[in-house]
């Protein structure tokens, strides 16, 4: 694993954990890993997935506080 995939998922931004998955999607879609470091970068895209939606409910979050009531 790089240094980048080595990072806590819990300090990334949105940005970068939504690089680093696109990046893990890619070399699940290539393949010719072994079957350990597939499961290893499912686990990895899994947490960084959660990453980017805890970003984006912290986002709607902003959001709907921000919108005067109706």
């Amino acid at each position: 694993m790089t240094a980048a995939e080595q990072q806590d998922v819990a300090t990334l931004s949105y940005e970068e954990a939504r690089e680093e998955l696109l990046m893990v999607v890619q070399r699940l879609e290539a393949g010719g890993g072994t079957l350990e470091e597939s499961l290893s970068l499912w686990e990895r895209g899994e947490a960084l997935a959660a990453r980017c939606e805890e970003w984006l409910e912290g986002a709607r979050a902003r959001l709907k506080a921000a919108q005067p009531d109706a």
